[in-house]
């Protein structure tokens, strides 16, 4: 953070924003060589284009910057990827407080490396901060996403159940919050018996986390997370193309906690919990197997359909655990289903939930920050697919269709009843890059969260 933002410098290089229809208009008020060479580069402002602009003595002058009025918070995003090392600064027409916000926020997000592995090549270029904007603001939301992408990226050997427990104990202490980590295995099989049967094949034992911030008296939201570090399917294996990206499959939890930094960083006025089930689902002899029949915190008993429908396992036993110590909000994340992928593609968190007016006002957020979430319907009637002959239920419905619905309804037998509850089902990767949205580890749904939190529980 501090490398990418600079208070002052006694020069740096204007960044110019400009869209199409205002190109011809900004290069008016410029020297006649702005022009010239713009029309000689075909530069026409298109989202995500730069064009530098030499002085006399060969240096860059200024750059054009094209960006896509509709998205603003990826203004500068490029500019912060590709620019080169050095002092720069917004210029050109003023900019309101909103757009500058926006604009600070993408520099940073587009400066995100996740260098833990390799040397940086070179420095990352240098924004000096926008007049008026609230910098802890834009270091909170920068600060969240870069926390949830490492925690993605990084490869399952550096981040097992117990290196995301350390995580998360690291963030409480930064925030003087409290921190449980449950990591005896009988403990676990008593008090939460589906975390303890997907984590029990794996010798990286599986961590029960619980985290608390904030004053008492507050509206009180739980955070839940599913955390598999790596899921090799289980019994049920899955083939070696499918099992590729699934140390991502801790993304979940990796999002709940960016979710949470950013809550503590901003001091919003709610209380938090949250919640993370920690497991590797690994293939060998103590592995759950396809016909076992769970118990879960609850009490109701799972058949196991599937070895790899593990997740919704993890969140059954934390939902029940939400319900417990009764919040005013629940919201879940999980890298649930290929099916929720189908329907909504990779770069959409698809999310469901029991209150109506949610959808709507998640949707006005999104847009604002450029976030993308879509509702799917928690359609009851489905619910006949997660009938099983000898158990309460199946963990996984036999059926092609409706993946992504089915796996909400089988959370939904867990989540407390009168709470109203958000489960977001999410890829939690951006599988090409974008400005400000680098190939990897993504906060998927983090922004819009963020909008709805504050509209619902600030003044």
């Amino acid at each position: 953070m501090e490398s990418v933002f600079i208070t002052h410098a006694e020069l740096a290089v204007p960044l110019i924003p400009v869209t199409r229809e205002r190109l011809s208009g900004a290069l008016d008020a410029r020297p006649d060589h702005w022009r010239k060479w713009t029309e000689q580069h075909g530069f026409q402002a298109r989202a995500g284009s730069l064009l530098r602009i030499p002085s006399a003595d060969g240096l860059t002058e200024a750059v054009l910057v094209g960006y896509d009025p509709d998205a603003p918070i990826w203004m500068l995003a490029q500019a912060a990827q590709v620019l080169e090392p050095g002092a720069y600064r917004l210029g050109g027409e003023p900019l309101g407080a909103e757009m500058q916000l926006l604009a600070a926020i993408g520099w940073g997000l587009g400066s995100y490396r996740f260098d833990r592995y390799r040397k940086v090549q070179k420095a990352s270029p240098q924004l000096i901060w926008p007049e008026g904007i609230e910098r802890g603001r834009v270091e909170a939301v920068v600060g969240a996403h870069a926390l949830a992408r490492d925690l993605i990226n990084t490869p399952a050997a550096d981040m097992m159940p117990l290196d995301l427990a350390q995580a998360a104990e690291k963030l409480a202490a930064e925030f003087s919050a409290d921190i449980e980590v449950i990591h005896d295995a009988g403990e676990i099989a008593a008090g939460y018996p589906c975390i303890h049967a997907v984590g029990g094949a794996s010798v990286c034992g599986p961590r029960v986390i619980e985290l608390n911030w904030g004053e008492p008296g507050r509206p009180h939201v739980v955070l839940a997370g599913k955390g598999v570090c790596f899921d090799s399917g289980g019994l049920n294996l899955k083939p070696g193309n499918s099992m590729r990206l699934m140390k991502k499959d801790m993304g979940g939890a990796a999002i709940a906690l960016g979710l949470a930094r950013l809550i503590m960083a901003l001091s919003l006025p709610i209380r938090i919990t949250l919640l993370l089930g920690a497991v590797e689902n690994a293939v060998g002899s103590r592995a759950f197997r396809p016909g076992d029949v769970l118990t879960a915190r609850n009490g109701k008993t799972i058949e196991i359909d599937n070895t790899d429908a593990e997740g919704r396992l993890v969140l059954a036993d934390l939902l029940v655990r939400a319900g417990e110590i009764e919040p005013d909000l629940l919201i879940d994340f999980a890298t649930l289903t290929g099916a929720a992928r189908v329907a909504v593609g990779t770069e959409i968190a698809a999310f469901f939930c029991t209150e109506p007016e949610f959808a709507e006002a998640l949707s006005g957020h999104a847009a604002r920050w450029d976030d993308p979430v879509w509702p799917l319907p928690l359609h009851r009637t489905y619910r006949h697919l997660l009938d099983s002959d000898i158990a309460d239920m199946v963990n996984s419905s036999a059926s092609r269709f409706a993946g992504a619905i089915t796996a909400a309804l089988f959370l939904q037998e867990f989540a407390p009843a009168n709470v109203p509850w958000l489960h977001f089902d999410v890829m939690a990767w951006n599988t090409r890059a974008r400005p400000g949205r680098p190939k990897g580890g993504e906060a998927m749904a983090l922004r819009t969260l963020l909008g709805f939190l504050e509209s619902r529980y600030s003044a």
